[in-house]
């Protein structure tokens, strides 16, 4: 990934200005993303806990990405056919505190491990996504939701590499600790 493209990523993260609560139904698949805090630190957190494994094991930069996508398309498929998914929302939180809090301690675990922590957070998360959609124009708001994300997790790897490159490894433990922060204020929010 090439600085520019890591500074474009940035700067969309910024101009987000995601909201603690959802706005409603009538949203795009993409904007669902970036307006709640919990999808979009999770969402952050996956790229920046990728960054992490990725040190010691490169192929967790895609793989751990691309393992929450896949689920999150799991996670949808089962809200679009109406299988219920109990506490859905205290799974969401859980895994934004829980991600933030490998990348404080910066856990590494082995790269299937990952995947699986990733994966199961992942099936809520698209579960959240498609019990929000609009009655029409299911496609669209699926690829937009995969979109964002993909820029979600992008920004999180770049910014961890930044970070890591730049600031060391402190930063990037602080960074996990922003994140359970950010976990813990839409608990008290919720």
């Amino acid at each position: 990934m090439n600085t520019r493209s890591i500074h474009l990523a940035a700067l969309l993260v910024l101009g987000a200005t995601p909201a603690v609560a959802h706005s409603g139904h009538e949203m795009s698949g993409f904007a669902h993303p970036f307006t709640g805090l919990d999808h979009l630190l999770a969402m952050l957190g996956v790229g920046v806990w990728a960054s992490v494994l990725a040190v010691k094991r490169p192929a967790a930069a895609y793989l751990v990405p691309a393992t929450f996508l896949a689920m999150m398309l799991v996670g949808a498929a089962a809200g679009f056919a109406g299988i219920k998914l109990p506490l859905t929302e205290a799974a969401i939180v859980a895994s934004v505190v829980i991600l933030g809090g490998l990348i404080m301690a910066a856990v590494r675990l082995p790269s299937a491990a990952a995947m699986g922590v990733v994966g199961l957070f992942a099936v809520f998360h698209g579960y959240a996504h498609a019990i929000e959609a609009p009655s029409s124009g299911a496609g669209l708001y699926i690829l937009g939701f995969l979109a964002a994300t993909v820029l979600l997790q992008a920004a999180g790897l770049g910014l961890g590499w930044v970070v890591r490159r730049s600031l060391g490894d402190l930063a990037i433990r602080a960074m996990g600790g922003a994140v359970m922060a950010g976990g813990a204020l839409v608990l008290i929010a919720n």
